[in-house]
């Protein structure tokens, strides 16, 4: 079968060998034909972009809490730099714990997007329902467990920069006694406590802390008020496992000292900010996305700290003695390489009985299953119920 385009060159070629003929015929010299290659060719369709991958954040709290979700936010703008047009990035903030999260993480799945990132530990039970329902999408949880084939986890270990805080409070205080205001007695936030209070001991074995919880992970007033109830008890450093500032804020109204936590709060309390525990979540956002634009993605579980850059601890004070910030440094290069472990025993819980043996290593299963305080934390566990 002729093609249009044949059909055209035959006839081009048509008329070239008639005007010979006339040329022939009146003694004219041979004229050379023009090129047909353009003539046979038509310009090639547009190769068609490929769609962007659309990736989908649910936040627990606001964009503007200063810490956890801030952190989560800096992790995105970092996979859109890295990415540019390739993937398309959407966001849903202060999403509740529970079933209004499982609503709106349908509700991303249906707008197209392809991988989603839950970022707090109430989202698992949610976004494990909506991944069974939608295999061809991936999901991402932070903090939590449990996993499926097309769920995984990732986490943070904050207990890092928890300790690294806590050496530096056990050498600033003149009470020796610490407070730290908790958001939900889970694991994760449990173990936070004990490593801080595990790094003050470290240089400071007088140390004793105290414990408000306000059972939110986003509540200035309250933590406002968890954060006033512990100077009032004695506590002259506060430490916070909260998403927002007002710790640090009201240490800082107080005349007393207190860490930024999650991202770099200093400019809040310029005066009380001793340093921030810091996390970086764009080493990993930017790892997760890769392996699902290239195909590699996996399920599993993912725990990343000082060693792979997901953790720090920044903006030292001046007000810290240069051989406490040594102290820290030789910590941070220990994380880092492997030769330093904080949860080594022998270690004790308040009720005087051995959880750790003497040189033992806690493994991340039992880091992960943290549900007591180590001696010198004041009162007991709250259940999470």
């Amino acid at each position: 079968m002729t093609t249009p385009l044949s059909k055209r060159s035959l006839l081009k070629m048509g008329g070239w060998a008639a005007l010979a003929a006339t040329a022939a015929l009146v003694g004219c010299s041979k004229t050379e034909p023009e090129s047909t290659a353009a003539a046979t060719s038509e310009a090639a369709p547009a190769a068609t972009a490929p769609e962007p991958l659309n990736i989908a954040f649910a936040y627990v709290g606001p964009v503007g809490d200063a810490g956890w979700t801030y952190a989560h936010n800096e992790g995105r703008l970092a996979v859109e730099k890295e990415f540019g047009d390739k993937v398309k990035t959407s966001i849903v903030e202060k999403v509740p714990e529970g079933p209004e999260a499982e609503r709106v993480i349908r509700d991303l799945v249906g707008q197209g997007a392809k991988l989603v990132f839950g970022t707090t530990f109430g989202y698992m039970e949610p976004m494990l329902k909506v991944a069974a329902d939608h295999p061809d999408v991936k999901f991402e949880h932070a903090t939590g467990y449990k996993t499926a084939a097309n769920m995984r986890t990732y986490d943070a270990r904050t207990y890092e920069g928890a300790y690294m805080a806590g050496v530096i409070a056990g050498s600033m205080t003149k009470t020796n006694t610490l407070g730290v205001v908790g958001s939900i007695p889970i694991p994760e936030v449990i173990r936070n406590i004990n490593s801080f209070t595990l790094g003050a001991q470290s240089v400071n074995p007088k140390i004793k802390t105290k414990v408000v919880w306000v059972n939110a992970w986003f509540d200035p007033p309250k933590e406002t008020e968890g954060a006033q109830s512990l100077l009032n008890q004695g506590a002259d450093v506060l430490f916070q496992n909260t998403d927002s500032a007002a710790v640090l804020q009201t240490a800082e109204k107080a005349g007393k000292y207190a860490f930024g936590w999650d991202s770099n709060m200093s400019h809040f309390g310029p005066k009380a900010h001793l340093a921030s525990a810091v996390i970086n979540w764009g080493p990993y956002y930017i790892k997760a996305t890769k392996d699902a634009l290239e195909g590699t993605w996996s399920t599993g579980g993912v725990w990343w700290g000082v060693k792979e850059g997901a953790i720090d601890l920044v903006a030292m004070s001046d007000a810290v003695p240069a051989e406490v910030k040594t102290k820290v440094e030789t910590i941070k290069a220990g994380l880092k390489d492997g030769s330093f472990s904080i949860w080594k025993g022998p270690i004790v819980g308040t009720d005087g009985k051995e959880v750790l043996a003497a040189g033992a290593v806690a493994d991340d299963k039992f880091l992960g299953g943290v549900n007591f305080y180590v001696k010198g934390v004041e009162g007991s566990v709250p259940s999470s119920k």
